[in-house]
């Protein structure tokens, strides 16, 4: 089988961090959240993978990933020219995957678990064409969702349905065969101006082939907004294997659940876990809370941070506030003023949003 990840959305609704960085390239728990979706798909035998890239973004997920070599994979970058849906992505994707099997992910969802018996699953049924990832859900006139027939196979999908038909929704892993490309050449775009994926998969149905469901009892997490990024963050920290190999001093308070990375600092300090502390990274006369990660080379002195993430080079000094529920951007500065009168002064890009309590 091979691989097929879609990274080349715009990221709107993570703005302004995304106007200088692809949303799949924000990392969680340290780790850019398409590396983890690359990991979840080397953990399950792939060793050839596609990254669907757009022309806005795409220079910077190549610089980034490499060629796959890091995780002993090939990886071939395969431009889309433009957002017109997911289903055009499977086509753009087809002299990639050719004849082959292959695994769809969309690369800014983090799903506990991995993938691996899905594969396999797929994999040990060849009569099946396709089989699609669903999750029960409280909300499923969000999502695109499936209805099941009695025999197990998807009988119909419902994009946002208006009211209660099933609350099993597809969450971004789709496994397909050959036959998608026929799907996919058939289909009409929607009002959206786009080739569905969930009409494509409907049009598998409709014409007798095998269309199974796997249902993830885990948890799944589509990282497109910053409460989920947060979230995702908080789940995958308390997953991680605590490591100290940065430097703690003794006045300082690291628990059991904390992980210091290579170059670190932790001074006079107290870091209560799940978090994790980038490389180079110095934690001076501060409080360190639960569910946050701080990135690499940040400075964080006389603070006290909580359930948050902060990204690259930042610096955060001074702040006689708690931070909190925050998700703070590359080479952000912040620091208390000294001159008088005091005010609050503040530079802010478009689609900042400030909270003051």
């Amino acid at each position: 089988m091979k691989g097929l990840i879609l990274s080349g959305g715009k990221g709107t609704r993570l703005r302004p961090l995304t106007y200088t960085r692809a949303k799949q390239l924000t990392p969680i728990a340290n780790k850019p959240v398409l590396f983890r979706v690359i990991e979840a798909l080397c953990d399950a035998g792939i060793t050839e993978i596609g990254i669907i890239i757009a022309a806005d973004t795409g220079a910077e997920i190549q610089e980034t990933v490499g060629n796959g070599s890091r995780w002993g994979v090939n990886i071939t970058f395969i431009p889309q020219s433009a957002p017109l849906g997911l289903a055009h992505a499977v086509k753009t994707a087809q002299p990639f995957i050719g004849d082959d099997r292959f695994v769809m992910y969309l690369g800014d969802n983090v799903i506990q678990g991995g993938i691996s018996s899905l594969i396999a699953d797929f994999v040990n049924h060849p009569e099946w064409n396709s089989q699609i990832v669903l999750k029960h859900v409280e909300q499923p006139e969000q999502f695109g969702v499936a209805i099941l027939s009695e025999d197990g196979r998807i009988k119909s999908l419902v994009e946002k349905p208006k009211s209660f038909i099933s609350d099993l929704a597809l969450i971004g892993v789709y496994m397909f065969d050959s036959h998608i490309f026929e799907a996919a050449d058939a289909i009409k775009p929607s009002w959206r101006n786009e080739l569905e994926i969930t009409d494509a998969i409907q049009w598998l149905v409709q014409n007798g082939y095998n269309v199974y469901p796997h249902i993830h009892e885990g948890w799944w997490i589509d990282t497109g907004k910053q409460d989920d990024m947060l979230r995702a963050n908080s789940y995958v920290l308390e997953e991680l294997t605590p490591a100290i190999n940065g430097t703690v001093d003794l006045q300082s308070s690291v628990d059991a659940r904390v992980t210091i990375e290579a170059g670190a600092e932790v001074i006079n300090s107290v870091i209560r876990g799940p978090a994790i502390i980038g490389e180079g990274t110095r934690i001076v006369n501060s409080y360190i809370g639960p569910f946050t990660s701080i990135y690499h080379h940040c400075t964080i002195e006389h603070c006290e941070i909580e359930y948050s993430i902060v990204l690259e080079n930042s610096s955060i000094q001074d702040v006689d506030t708690r931070i909190q529920d925050s998700l703070i951007g590359r080479n952000v500065e912040i620091a208390r003023g000294t001159q008088r009168p005091k005010a609050l002064k503040l530079t802010l890009a478009d689609y900042s949003k400030l909270g003051i309590q």
